[in-house]
């Protein structure tokens, strides 16, 4: 029996076909028109020469079309390589080139950076997505009805991870990598139809694609999409939609909580709010649940892991600051330097064996023998766990700030940074020091009307945690870096000169 990922659509507009399977504002498709959409687009494929493992780019932002590619993708037995659509030129280029990329889907309001992408790539054909226009190319195609039959094992999407330092690696997906994620996501958030999603997380990225768009597609629940963060229009869409299941990262959190259209909004329909992408900061789940009224479960996961690997589940008790425990079919330890287990309490690098973990980095053998070895994932993310099996995170390994000799975890001084008053975001980072050879320094962006000095938050840390962590150096920014999903980017930060 075929494993491909694109029956999950094939089977919910068999059964839905008139259901909303996806909306931006007042435009929609329904799972009949998204699947004959996505054979139409198959058929597009195949009359480009494009077929199975073939590599075709998406470079969409949050519209209804990026579904409809994604699956006629797959359906046509092809590998899509999702693309942040702020990518550069020269960035383009490295993604198409790095994944032979055959052909790729661009909107048109990028269509700059990808045509120079493409030109430097070379050899790649670009479909232009413009309202009004691809529909003509699309259902210029008659429907094929076809699914390409194959084996769990084969990749389906090669998503690429930012990292820390070095190009980007795409990690290789493969239909049963997915297929189980969303199987646990679905269940994890008990989504069914009738259901009404958030989708304000990229969709070209692990989070957003996995939990959003496919668990959705998986169960007949609607996607109603924001194509660009805004707090103000979140709030809208999250009263005007009637959404059910609110998922975003900690500093989407933060936006809802601290604008001031909150007060009047109505989204008392939401029934469970899910958080990841980074860890939420145990003030921030308090009072945005005290504000809206709603639970907010905390998970984790990495793009090598297609992404969830861990979750507070809904039947077992929530602990605030906690990861949860790993999904079905997964497991998840911490360990030492050398992989060996460390004392349960004590805190170690979290490894992650199941049917989540990817094939590997593509075009990159010993980077993947590295991460992968029996079978277990290395993460990169520092954590303890508890009595109870719950997993802690603490840091990420390479965000440790090494203070003349002592340990100093960057979450540790947010947390209490986010317990100031007047504090909206905080990073913590490591500043190069001659003689303890990092001192701890903090980024702050602070409440609108509220004020503080930076020796106030430095005394307020110093008050609450070891005299080794408080931040010596504080500083003020209007907003912090952050990525396509609103992750914080600590590796942009710096002190000011």
């Amino acid at each position: 029996m075929s494993a491909n990922l694109a029956l999950n659509l094939t089977r919910t507009a068999a059964e839905h076909p008139d259901a909303i399977a996806v909306k931006l504002d007042d435009g929609a498709f329904n799972y009949g028109l998204l699947e004959d959409a996505s054979q139409r687009v198959a058929a597009m494929l195949k009359s480009k020469g494009v077929g199975p493992g073939d590599r075709v780019g998406i470079m969409l932002p949050n519209v209804p079309y990026f579904p409809a590619l994604y699956y006629g993708v797959l359906r046509a037995g092809a590998v899509v390589v999702p693309m942040n659509v702020l990518l550069k030129g020269r960035e383009v280029a490295y993604y198409l080139s790095d994944a032979e990329v055959k052909l790729l889907f661009a909107w048109h309001g990028f269509m700059e950076a990808a045509e120079t992408g493409a030109e430097a790539a070379g050899d790649v054909e670009i479909v232009a997505v413009e309202p009004g226009e691809i529909e003509g190319l699309i259902f210029g195609h008659e429907p094929d009805p076809e699914v390409y039959e194959c084996d769990g094992d084969e990749t389906a999407v090669i998503l690429y991870t930012s990292g820390t330092t070095g190009q980007p690696k795409g990690a290789e997906l493969t239909h049963d990598n997915l297929r189980n994620n969303v199987r646990v996501a679905v269940g994890l958030f008990d989504m069914s139809v009738g259901d009404v999603i958030f989708g304000g997380l990229p969709l070209f990225h692990s989070f957003g694609q996995t939990c959003t768009m496919n668990a959705a597609i998986a169960c007949g629940a609607c996607v109603t999409l924001l194509p660009r963060f805004e707090p103000g229009k979140a709030l809208e869409i999250l009263e005007r939609d009637g959404c059910t299941v609110f998922e975003g990262v900690p500093t989407m959190y933060g936006a809802l909580l601290n604008h001031p259209g909150r007060e009047g909004c109505d989204i008392s329909k939401l029934r469970v709010c899910v958080s990841g992408g980074a860890s939420l900061p145990v003030e921030l789940l308090r009072g945005f649940e005290e504000c809206f009224g709603c639970k907010v479960l905390e998970g984790y996961g990495l793009s090598e892991t297609s992404p969830v690997a861990s979750f507070n589940h809904p039947d077992r008790e929530r602990k605030a600051g906690s990861i949860g425990t790993p999904i079905e079919g997964v497991e998840m330890k911490v360990v030492d330097d050398d992989r060996n287990d460390v004392a349960q309490g004590e805190i170690g690098e979290i490894l992650i064996k199941g049917h989540n973990v990817m094939k590997g980095y593509l075009n990159h053998p010993e980077a993947t023998a590295a991460a992968i070895q029996d079978g277990w994932f290395a993460t990169g993310d520092m954590a303890r766990v508890d009595e109870d099996g719950y997993f802690f995170i603490v840091d990420r390994k390479k965000e440790l700030i090494i203070r003349g000799g002592y340990n100093v975890y960057p979450r540790e001084v947010e947390e209490v940074l986010y317990e100031h008053p007047a504090v909206r975001e905080a990073a913590v980072v490591g500043v190069p020091h001659e003689e303890l050879g990092e001192e701890v320094g903090a980024a702050v962006a602070l409440k609108d009307g509220q004020d503080a000095e930076p020796e106030e938050l430095r005394d307020f840390v110093k008050e609450r945690l070891a005299a080794y962590k408080y931040p010596r150096t504080v500083w003020f920014v209007d907003e912090l870096p952050k990525g396509p999903t609103g992750k914080i980017l600590k590796r942009e930060i710096s002190p000011p000169s």
